[in-house]
C-alpha cells in the first residue's frame, strides 16, 4: 500500500512535510500545494522556498502545477528539472472560485476539447506527468467523457477525487464513479477522498481491494500518525503530537514576521488538530480568541496539558 499526501494550500508546505516525516512518516510521496505557471518560468520566493531540495531532504516530493496553458506547464516542468525533479503533477481538482473562474483546476474540466489538446501537448514532451482530477464540473456523468480523454495518454498516475466541482467538499465521494474508473481506466489509479481514520480505509479497501494507492489530505492534517496507523506500523500519542506541533511552530517562527502572523498561521492548523482532543470546545474557544502570541501559547500549552486525545 502506497500513501500520498495531498496538497492543501497554506497547510502542507515544507514545514509541515518535514515535521510529519520526522515524527511520524509513512507517506510515500508528497505533493506541493499548486504552483501557478509563469510565462517566463519564474518562481516566486514562496514557491521557490517550498520546492528547494535543501528544504525537502529525505522527502519524495512532486511539484503540482496549476495552469490551462500547455506551453506554460512544460516551461514550469523545465524549471523544476533544474532543481532535480523528474515527476510533475497537473491540477484538475482545485474547486476554488478564483481558480475556476480562470478555467483552471476543476474549472478546466468544463472544456473537454481544450483539455484533450492540452494533454496531447504536455505528453508529447515525454515527461513523467500524473494528473489529479475531480470527476466533473457540474455532475458525475461528465466523468465518462473525461476518462475517455485520460485513457488516450500515458498518465503516470491518475489521482481521482470522486467529487464534482459543484460538490466542493460536501456530501460523500461518488464511489460508484470511482468503481467505473477501476474497471475502465488504462492508467494506474490513486484514490483520494474522505479517509480520516483506519476504519475509513478498511471500509474502502473491502470494496476496492485492487487499489494499492491512496492520497490523504485533511486526514493527515488532523492526525499526522494516520499513514502509519493505516500501515499498522505506529500509533498516535500526545507527546509525539506535541513535538510535531512544536516543530511546525518553530518552522513558521523562523520565516514569518511578527507574532500576529504566526498566531494566525497556527490557529489555522489547530482547527484540524483540535479534532483529536476530547471535550475540547472550551479550550478551542480560548485558542481562537487569543489576542497575542503569549496568550495563544498559554492556551495551547493548556490544551496539551489538560486534555486527552481521543481513543483510536
Amino acid at each position: 500500500m502506497k500513501i500520498y499526501m495531498a496538497p492543501m494550500e497554506g497547510l502542507t508546505g515544507y514545514i509541515l512535510r518535514n515535521a510529519q516525516n520526522k515524527h511520524f512518516g509513512g507517506i510515500d510521496k508528497f505533493f506541493t500545494p499548486f504552483i501557478p505557471s509563469a510565462s517566463k518560468g519564474t518562481l516566486g520566493t514562496k514557491y521557490k522556498r517550498d520546492i528547494l531540495p535543501e528544504n525537502n531532504v529525505s522527502i519524495n516530493l512532486v511539484p503540482q502545477i496549476l495552469t490551462n496553458n500547455a506551453k506554460g506547464f512544460i516551461t514550469m516542468c523545465r524549471v523544476f528539472e533544474n532543481y532535480g525533479y523528474s515527476e510533475f503533477n497537473m491540477n484538475l481538482g482545485c474547486p476554488s472560485g478564483t481558480v475556476v473562474s480562470k478555467g483552471r483546476g476543476a474549472g478546466f474540466l468544463q472544456y473537454t476539447d481544450k483539455l484533450d489538446a492540452f494533454l496531447y501537448d504536455i505528453f508529447e514532451s515525454g515527461m513523467d506527468i500524473s494528473v489529479k482530477t475531480r470527476i466533473g464540473f457540474e455532475n458525475s456523468d461528465e466523468f465518462y467523457t473525461l476518462l475517455e480523454i485520460y485513457n488516450k495518454y500515458p498518465i503516470k498516475e491518475l489521482i481521482i477525487h470522486p467529487r464534482t466541482r459543484r460538490d466542493m467538499y460536501n456530501g460523500k465521494p461518488d464511489i460508484d464513479i470511482y468503481g467505473y474508473a477501476v474497471e475502465n481506466s488504462k492508467n494506474k489509479l490513486c484514490y483520494n477522498g474522505d479517509i480520516f481514520t483506519v476504519g475509513d480505509y478498511k471500509r474502502f479497501a473491502e470494496v476496492f481491494p485492487g487499489t494499492d494507492c491512496i492520497m490523504l489530505g485533511r486526514g493527515v492534517v488532523i492526525n499526522p500518525a494516520l499513514p502509519l496507523m493505516i500501515k499498522g506500523k505506529g500509533i498516535l500519542t500526545k507527546d509525539k503530537l506535541y513535538d510535531y506541533y512544536a516543530d511546525i511552530y518553530r518552522g513558521y517562527e523562523d520565516i514569518l514576521s511578527g507574532g500576529a502572523q504566526l498566531v494566525h498561521k497556527m490557529k489555522g492548523m489547530l482547527v484540524y488538530i483540535l479534532q483529536l482532543f476530547e471535550d475540547s470546545k472550551k479550550i478551542e474557544k480560548k485558542i481562537k480568541k487569543s489576542k497575542n502570541e503569549d496568550e495563544f501559547n498559554r492556551n495551547v500549552e493548556e490544551l496539551f496539558r489538560e486534555y486527552d486525545i481521543v481513543k483510536m
